[in-house]
């Protein structure tokens, strides 16, 4: 049971569903039953509909056998997500009790042999009239009630398993988990095992996961990968392993087209790296992310804004002011600007998203704007650290620049940031104000650089209608790694004072 699936096998029954077909290696093995479980609203019909429009796709005859829900719920269901069912045949199995007159009801009592032996009958007997390639009964629930006993449901379970390998049926077996929920019966019997997981947060809309439990004799993609149902269908978003994507890209420096600012960066950002801007509210940390954004875009390349805190409408005016069009860029196809809404998209989601842009847009500079609604999404703090680790470790190694900003909680003083990220961005600047003169002012540091060296001064900067203006380096500064920077220097220096 691996992380790293297998290349895709030929001749594969497909779910048709890319995310799922990617955890499963390709899809299932043929001639095999396999069990998708899941509470009722996890999406396994939809999921199921999915698996055998695909076979339809492919000329299979296909076959959905229902004892829990009507045909004409089905064809409602297939509706909703514009779906057509041609090619699949629906049997409507109906439970045996309800086939007997009013009469006969009064006078004639089914034991749960006799209805279990009739279910199972009117299974075969379809299975035998449509002769398919794929079959989805839905679900074992009813099935597991009829038994009214674990030795018999595994007996059922098992002549089905027999009864289908003999003819060559891949057969999907639906379980809403509604009865005993600690039964593992179909689990050791199944050659794989999906589970589908609802999740609801205290906040926000419901979050769904899919887990590959078991596969026997195939490395599948392990763990969590978060999904949602839309209209079309499951869009499965399997979790990034860093470790599969390696590209060779030439290692060069990203500059931000302010000279002071890439003068205290040693020239620039190289690509292929991360940098964190940190610092408190309101000191110009989206402004110096999208600085890089901007000198892409000139230099003919394309580059992704992703907002999370901020709204769209106030961030293009407040940039106009400071003589950035970010619209016009937009326009043009060379910036795509997200905004992201942490209580309704997964992380899982997110991810996708972010990789669409650089593996199929060719995107190579890339702003997360802020790790502090990013977090919203993330309940769980060490998962976070994971989840972003494992998304810059695969942007890096795609040659490109990622840039993140960071939040930290106060204005001065002793600030901390509400995750601790910094050692795995390979850049980190920093952004404070300090009190000069009577007035309050603002600099900056690079504090740390993996990929070469830096100023490791700070500059005061100040943002106008002209944008950013850095300032010349500073040296009577004391206090700034307690949080308080204060100017303590000889003659002025300060930006917009004459020199003593």
């Amino acid at each position: 049971m691996q992380d790293k699936a297998e290349a895709p096998k030929p001749d594969q029954a497909r779910f048709g569903i890319a995310g799922l077909d990617d955890i499963l290696a390709g899809g299932l093995e043929r001639d095999r039953i396999y069990l998708l479980e899941g509470n009722p609203g996890t999406g396994k019909t939809t999921a199921a509909m999915s698996f055998l429009m695909d076979g339809a796709e492919r000329g299979e005859r296909c076959l959905y056998v229902t004892l829990s829900e009507t045909e004409e719920e089905l064809r409602a269901t297939a509706r909703s997500h514009e779906w057509s069912l041609k090619g699949i045949d629906i049997f409507e199995l109906v439970p045996p009790e309800s086939l007997l007159d009013e009469q006969q009801q009064q006078s004639l009592l089914y034991s749960s042999d006799l209805e279990l032996g009739e279910t199972t009958r009117m299974i075969f007997e379809a299975v035998e009239k449509t002769q398919p390639m794929r079959v989805v009964v839905d679900s074992l629930s009813e099935i597991r009630l009829l038994a009214q006993g674990s030795l018999r449901y595994r007996r059922q379970v098992l002549a089905l398993k027999h009864y289908f390998a003999k003819r060559g049926v891949t057969v999907l077996l639906l379980d809403d988990l509604t009865t005993d929920i600690n039964d593992k019966t179909v689990h050791s019997v199944a050659h794989g095992v999906i589970q589908l997981q609802e999740l609801a947060p205290e906040y926000g809309a419901e979050r769904r996961r899919v887990r590959v439990i078991k596969y026997r004799g195939r490395r599948f993609r392990g763990g969590y990968h978060d999904f949602t149902i839309k209209t079309g269908g499951l869009e499965v978003y399997p979790r990034i392993v860093a470790s599969e994507h390696r590209t060779v890209f030439e290692r060069t420096q990203a500059t931000s087209g302010v000279s002071g600012l890439d003068d205290l960066l040693g020239g620039g950002v190289e690509r292929g790296s991360s940098a964190l801007i940190l610092g408190p509210a309101g000191t110009g940390k989206s402004l110096f992310a999208l600085l890089f954004a901007v000198a892409a875009v000139k230099r003919g390349e394309k580059a992704a804004l992703f907002v999370f805190d901020e709204e769209l409408g106030l961030l293009y005016d407040r940039m106009r002011g400071l003589g950035i069009d970010l619209e016009a860029m937009i326009e043009e196809g060379s910036l795509i600007v997200e905004q992201v809404d942490a209580a309704e998209l997964s992380p899982g989601e997110f991810a996708s998203r972010v990789r669409d842009c650089v593996g199929k847009k060719q995107i190579r500079t890339v702003i997360i704007d802020s790790l502090n609604g990013y977090q919203a999404a993330m309940p769980q703090e060490q998962f976070l650290v994971l989840h972003i680790h494992e998304l810059l470790q695969y942007l890096n190694r795609q040659g490109a620049s990622t840039f993140l900003t960071v939040a930290q909680h106060g204005l001065v003083g002793d600030m901390k940031a509400p995750v601790d990220v910094t050692y795995l961005a390979d850049t980190v600047i920093l952004l404070r104000y300090f009190e000069a003169a009577g007035h309050v002012r603002r600099a900056v540091s690079v504090i740390k650089k993996r990929a070469g060296g830096h100023e490791k001064t700070i500059r005061e900067f100040d943002i106008g209608q002209t944008g950013l203006t850095m300032g010349e380096p500073l040296h009577g500064f004391q206090g700034v790694l307690r949080g308080v920077p204060n100017f303590v220097g000889q003659g002025s220096g300060l930006m917009g004072e004459a020199s003593a």
